[in-house]
């Protein structure tokens, strides 16, 4: 992280009713953290990053962070189709990770290298110690400066993967943090400075999102080519109508302004900020 690391964060006063969460007027959002040297990402299923935080790490790429993924699932159920070829559908998200990887780094091709897929089967995530290993494994090797990832706490959320994503990131922390866990990974603990977690049910923290980033996040998005119809709601592209991303485009421009304006942007992305690690 930058020498600006343990500088505080602007503060924002909310001033209006909130999009996201429950959040009072009353308290207190910041904006920004100072550009961290490493992140680490951390997502249940393949896309999951670029619509949790892609724009915020297209902005730290492109300022000089080292941007790392870790995806905890195969991807194995993201298909609509009933006869769908499932090891060809788990080969093509892994791809696409990688892809949408490069596009937040600005088209760097070593970012493709920093995507790790845990493999686990889609639907059937649990926070188990041996998940909880491999994911404090990563933290330790990758050493993040700030650590990202699902806000287990977000209420009515239906799939499990998420909920399970979220508190095997906050196990894995702990974990990795600690020099009385894990000792068989002959790996030094390690703290980050920061923990951003994403959909947060009680947003305290916002990254503004320029143009070029918000940009970014939509071209990393339309990377997970598998996705187009189930999730996305873009279902003609491959005629050559470029109807359907522009509409997807106007959706996540509608939503990162919904974010933003939690601390008075015109563009962001809201999270629950932890810094007390």
């Amino acid at each position: 992280m930058t020498d600006e690391a343990h500088h505080a964060a602007t503060p924002v006063r909310l001033t209006s009713g909130l999009p996201t969460g429950d959040l009072l007027d009353t308290v207190t959002v910041t904006v920004d953290l100072p550009t961290p040297s490493v992140a680490l990402a951390v997502g249940a299923h393949p896309d999951d990053i670029e619509f949790g935080a892609g724009a915020t790490l297209a902005r730290w790429a492109a300022d000089g962070c080292r941007v790392h993924h870790l995806v905890l699932t195969d991807g194995s159920k993201g298909s609509w189709d009933p006869d769908a070829d499932l090891g060809a559908l788990v080969a093509a998200r892994g791809q696409e990770c990688r892809d949408a990887a490069v596009r937040l780094s600005g088209g760097d091709t070593a970012a493709a290298e920093r995507v790790q897929v845990l493999g686990e089967v889609d639907g059937e995530l649990a926070n188990g110690i041996a998940q909880r290993r491999e994911v404090a494994r990563a933290i330790r090797m990758v050493r993040p400066d700030v650590l990202l990832g699902h806000d287990p706490w977000r209420r009515y959320r239906l799939h499990p993967d998420h909920r399970a994503a979220g508190f095997l990131t906050l196990d894995a922390l702990v974990a990795a943090r600690d020099p009385h866990f894990l000792p068989e990974l002959g790996l030094a603990p390690h703290r980050p400075a920061a923990l951003l977690l994403w959909e947060a049910d009680l947003a305290n923290h916002v990254e503004r999102c320029p143009a070029d980033a918000a940009a970014a996040k939509v071209a990393a998005l339309l990377c997970h080519h598998s996705q187009h119809e189930s999730t996305m709601g873009v279902s003609d592209t491959s005629s050559g109508s470029a109807s359907g991303a522009e509409a997807f485009a106007t959706r996540i421009a509608w939503q990162l302004a919904q974010h933003g304006a939690v601390a008075g942007l015109d563009a962001g992305e809201a999270f629950h900020l932890i810094d007390q690690l």
